[in-house]
């Protein structure tokens, strides 16, 4: 029987399945709509489908570094319960490993990970679990030393927050207490120079603002300037913030002094950045209960 497109929307629509998983199914069975739903059952699609609208903002952050290469990946989840899932943790880290051999998350979801990709484990596990999930983020650093640092720990190398930093000589002690600090003080970049610019003028353009509030002369507003963007940049920039292991050295001069150079940092905190939408318990148990 030849599949139609009234055929595959009305899979979509019973399913929730996308439009190429619903042709394929209806391809599989030959066009039975209600096989094709049983098809789509048993591969887990219609109920992961049917989830994808919830906000997964919870979740874990996973690192491993192995041969001066670091690799950091968030999977979130629609509550933390799930981070505390034995077989949540151990499908986060075997995509963690899954990253050492590939460049982006794209290349991830498509990484093999015991005969199935990332992608597909993450759709049998939404409808095992019965949570929406997704591999949102992902990012890789190497270096001469590369060291992570995880807080909330909730497992070996599993927790809220990240952090993988890279130097340039140095050792593994001092790379550790700089990842510390960036999992503390969350730096917007490392330097002054890889800082987003539109950030800058920004927050300059306030400055100057406040500054000639003050009703000073130009060139004492300009000095004015010069010392809030210094201050600004101390707050925000890696290398420029107070160490807080030694708050009287700078995080790059701390660097120096053990003989290295930071070349790199990343730092993931899980659900960052994801509107978490707030619901009455109360009204959520009576919805599900059709109360």
């Amino acid at each position: 029987m030849a599949v139609t497109a009234k055929m595959v929307k009305e899979l979509r629509d019973l399913s929730g399945a996308g439009m190429m998983d619903a042709k394929k199914a209806l391809v599989e069975v030959g066009g039975n709509v209600e096989e094709a739903m049983d098809w789509l059952r048993t591969k887990g699609l219609a109920k992961a489908a049917k989830k994808a609208g919830r906000t997964a903002a919870e979740g874990l952050v996973g690192v491993t570094v192995e041969n001066g290469v670091g690799v950091v990946v968030e999977v979130n989840s629609e509550t933390d319960f799930v981070g505390k899932n034995a077989d949540f943790q151990n499908m986060v880290m075997s995509f963690v490993k899954a990253g050492l051999a590939v460049d982006d998350i794209d290349a991830l979801k498509a990484a093999d990970v015991g005969g199935k990709t990332v992608e597909e484990t993450v759709v049998a596990a939404i409808s095992t679990i019965g949570e929406n999930m997704s591999v949102r983020r992902m990012a890789k650093l190497s270096g001469d030393i590369v060291a992570s640092y995880v807080h909330g720990s909730v497992a070996d190398g599993l927790g809220s927050i990240g952090v993988l930093v890279a130097l340039k000589g140095g050792d593994e002690t001092t790379a550790k207490n700089i990842a510390m600090h960036v999992a503390a003080t969350n730096p917007a970049s490392l330097s002054e120079a890889d800082l987003d610019q539109a950030l800058v003028e920004r927050e300059k353009s306030v400055l100057t603002e406040q500054a000639r509030e003050s009703g000073k002369p130009e060139n004492i507003i300009e000095n004015m300037i010069k010392g809030r963007m210094k201050k600004f940049f101390s707050e925000v920039t890696l290398v420029n913030q107070a160490f807080v292991m030694d708050p009287d050295v700078t995080v790059g001069q701390a660097a120096k002094n053990a003989g290295a150079e930071i070349v790199g940092f990343v730092r993931l905190e899980v659900g960052e950045g994801i509107e978490k939408k707030v619901e009455d318990f109360a009204a959520e148990v009576a919805k599900t209960m059709g109360g």
